[in-house]
């Protein structure tokens, strides 16, 4: 169960329950009683009498049923006890079935405590003390026509106890370096980590393994036990093995990709697609997207993607020179387009699915996007099979595209989208833009402190805002700048390094800082932040004309004071920073990231 006890699993109508459960219980797998204890555990609930409704409505159907007092205090429905192999594919057949929630999982009962079904169990789950408590099924009655005696019955080995911190560490230490890995694909998988999978048990595996324990309802100690480890990687396995992944290679179209094969299996060529069409009704179809031609055939592309009924005209949209997205949702589709033009390639994918299958897509795309590769020099040829005059101009046609006079950048100041930037970014400017596309009007110029703020023409919600730290700062501090260093050419901003010189201009200007650093044109009007992620002040453009030309690593910043003491006058308030101490270098970068915005004019 992904969110497990974080929060109360979606419920299934209890007649609804009975009708769907019944029409397919035969098709089943019938579980058998194994030596060995494995639970499917299908719901958690916060209360006593909430759970026995559920396990009434459940045991109606799976004799199996059985109901645990759980540690965390809830009250876990689970079916079994199963062999572990047994376990795992009655969790795939049953999810596969939709007869049980989507987040369940398997588990070796070490989180349970007293007993509450089957009805009049005889267990307290409510007096019992917080130990484990693993059910045993009931042995066969004997046969009186036997003669011979019957053999002992071997005793059932005590649970093996959970570890301590000190043996999780150790344990975790003798980890190989594929076995790291594995945990942290496994973590990704269930949206919990999104770093590389590196091997390397950093701050962000740590942080990542702590959510999941207390998703679990496990103290979240950041170091996961052996037994928590073997939890994670075998329901993460187990949903890889439902959904059939496998490295599909397409020499033709020049793509190396990772496929879920028991949902799609290959149809047709169609230049410049390549169609998997949907496999034991999953409702999905993948296209892979190949083809050779420049940045007008690019965009063209994108403009065609956008007629197809399968990606409605409702969605998110994005595209840079490089690289594109579209997402079209509707009341019946939610489907994902992707492609990038480099070296005289377009290629990319579509996936075209529908809203009931969201989670399972989610996942689906993230192994998708992590796999896809374009590989060697080659494209689907055009010519594999005919398309018509009208059908080839509207794929391959080429667009006239305008280019902005020049682009610097900004970042976000409010909720709302309101961007801070250079009043130099806006001037004498017939259009300005945000990431390319939203356009935007100056609501504040003002030249003598160089500072200017732009309002989005549609709400926005950016992904990050800006957190002003006004105390006074430390000289030689080290700070980082976050801009389009080189202009529109990047889809994102990047982090140039330095410190911070001298708290005045170099005549003691106030409200100024003075930087050790080497930007580019394009940095200008980014927010220059400290080891926290708090923003100090805005990087302002080089000095233009002059007599005196300053030396390379020399740079001046808007302090953080004198923006908000100016925005203020014009009715803007800042937020301001509490954070404390350093964060790690991919915290801070994706702060960074998620706050600065990509400023042009246009003529």
């Amino acid at each position: 169960m992904i969110p497990a006890l974080r929060a109360r699993a979606p419920q299934i109508p209890l007649a609804a329950l009975f009708a769907l459960l019944a029409l397919t219980l035969l098709a089943l797998p019938r579980p058998a009683i194994a030596q060995q204890q494995i639970w499917v555990q299908i719901e958690a609930l916060p209360t006593l009498d909430e759970a026995e409704d559920r396990a009434r409505a459940y045991a109606g159907v799976f004799p199996e049923t059985q109901g645990f007092r759980l540690r965390s205090g809830w009250y876990g429905i689970v079916l079994g006890p199963y062999g572990r192999d047994e376990a795992l594919a009655q969790l795939a057949g049953l999810k596969r079935e939709r007869l049980i929630p989507a987040d369940s999982y398997v588990t070796d009962g070490a989180e349970f405590r007293g007993q509450f079904w089957p009805a009049g169990a005889d267990t307290d789950p409510e007096a019992l003390p917080d130990e484990p408590m693993i059910a045993v099924p009931s042995p066969e009655p004997t046969v009186p026509e036997v003669t011979e005696p019957e053999p002992e019955p071997v005793a059932e080995p005590a649970p093996e106890p959970e570890e301590s911190l000190q043996e999780a560490r150790a344990s975790e230490a003798a980890l190989s370096e594929d076995d790291r890995k594995l945990l942290q694909t496994a973590l990704g998988w269930y949206g919990y980590y999104a770093g590389a999978i590196d091997g390397a048990i950093g701050p962000g595996t740590r942080k990542s393994m702590a959510a999941w324990q207390e998703a679990m309802g496990l103290e979240p100690t950041g170091t996961l036990t052996s037994r928590q480890r073997a939890t994670l990687v075998a329901n993460y396995q187990a949903e890889i093995d439902e959904y059939g992944f496998a490295n599909v290679s397409e020499p033709e179209a020049g793509i190396d990709v990772t496929l879920p094969l028991n949902l799609v299996e290959f149809d047709r060529y169609e230049p410049p697609f390549v169609h998997f069409k949907a496999k034991n009704g999953s409702d999905l179809q993948i296209v892979l997207i190949s083809q050779p031609g420049d940045q007008g055939s690019f965009f063209g592309l994108y403009d065609l993607l956008q007629t197809l009924e399968d990606l409605p005209e409702t969605g998110e949209r994005s595209r840079g020179d490089k690289e594109f997205s579209i997402h079209g949702t509707s009341a019946n589709r939610d489907s994902l387009a992707w492609a990038r033009f480099e070296g005289g390639f377009i290629k990319g994918w579509m996936v075209l699915s529908t809203p009931a299958h969201a989670e399972r897509d989610a996942r689906m795309i993230q192994v998708l996007k992590q796999s896809f590769r374009a590989v060697g020099d080659t494209a689907l040829d055009p010519g594999l099979v005919p398309l018509d005059d009208a059908a080839r101009r509207g794929l391959l046609a080429g667009l006239d595209v305008r280019q902005p006079k020049f682009s610097r950048s900004g970042f976000y100041i409010s909720a709302e989208g309101a961007v801070l930037t250079t009043a130099e970014a806006v001037a004498q400017c017939g259009r300005i833009t945000l990431d390319r596309e939203i356009e935007a009007k100056v609501t504040l110029a003002d030249a003598a402190s160089g500072l200017a703020v732009l309002m989005p023409e549609r709400a926005l919600a950016p992904a990050g805002v800006a957190q002003f730290q006004i105390a006074p700062d430390r000289i030689g501090a080290e700070v980082a700048v976050a801009g389009y260093s080189y202009e529109d050419r990047l889809p994102a901003p990047v982090l140039t390094w330095g410190t911070l010189e001298e708290l005045t201009g170099l005549n003691g200007e106030p409200g100024m800082k003075r930087l050790g650093l080497t930007p580019l044109p394009g940095d200008a009007g980014g927010p220059v932040i400290d080891a926290s992620g708090a923003v100090l002040g805005m990087l302002l453009p080089a000095p233009k004309g002059g007599a005196q030309q300053l030396p390379q690593g020399v740079a001046f910043a808007a302090a953080a004071a004198a923006i908000a003491e100016r925005l203020q006058a014009g009715g803007i308030a800042l937020q301001t920073s509490d954070r404390q101490g350093a964060l790690p270098p991919e915290d801070l970068s994706h702060i960074a990231t998620d706050m600065t915005v990509l400023v042009s004019c246009w003529e």
